[in-house]
């Protein structure tokens, strides 16, 4: 027999109502894990809904020349191609463009093209919008030097006879607007959009010399 206050219980009764307080515990334990989950899974989606195209680009097939650099032996175009993204995460600030080849001879691959801090408003660039002479690039965008030393789009120029090179297009969503030094390195700004990237989309596309 067991004793609260002045109301005497039994054994028995005493561990029903336990065993009562201990499932409805467990049911709201539960419940909080099943929408915790499905705020998580949720969160993923739109993150996964998060796309790039491009009119002139496809993942997994050659660039054309119009995107081969112009200089270092090369002699393409030059052109930064149109690129498109929709559906960007909730809490989008500001997106960030990189063009990347993972198969350059350096060691630490090259960076073809970085221009961060493109307004949320903004949901497409056209052809061309890397070359900063064109005036392409949104207003409050900023194009960084890429690894040919200049700000702007750089196109593919792959050693000849080196095989097929990965051109990795690919752009972020951002919380904030970066803050980046005046002569920022593509390590230090691809760090910063990585450290700051709600999610994002890429399009692998493929040359060679």
């Amino acid at each position: 027999m067991i004793v609260l206050g002045l109301i005497r219980v039994s054994d028995e009764t005493y561990d029903k109502h336990s065993y009562q307080l201990e499932v409805q515990m467990k049911k709201s334990i539960n419940k909080f894990a099943i929408l915790f989950s499905s705020l998580l899974l949720s969160t993923a989606s739109m993150a996964d809904n998060f796309l790039l195209s491009s009119t002139q680009i496809v993942h997994g097939e050659l660039m054309d020349k119009a995107q081969e650099f112009e200089g270092f032996g090369c002699s393409g175009g030059n052109e930064s191609p149109q690129l498109s993204w929709s559906n960007a995460p909730k809490g989008t600030v500001a997106f960030a463009i990189t063009v990347y080849d993972p198969d350059a001879p350096t060691g630490s691959g090259w960076w073809h093209w970085q221009i961060v801090n493109i307004p949320s408003n903004v949901t497409s660039l056209p052809a061309g919008s890397g070359d900063q002479s064109n005036k392409l690039s949104p207003k409050g965008s900023r194009q960084i030097n890429n690894d040919y030393g200049f700000s702007g789009f750089g196109g593919a120029c792959p050693p000849e006879g080196h095989g097929v090179h990965r051109y990795q297009f690919t752009v972020h969503a951002l919380s904030k607007i970066l803050e980046l030094p005046e002569n920022a390195s593509g390590a230090l700004t691809g760090y910063m959009i990585n450290a700051h990237s709600l999610g994002s989309s890429s399009i692998e596309a493929l040359y060679k010399r």
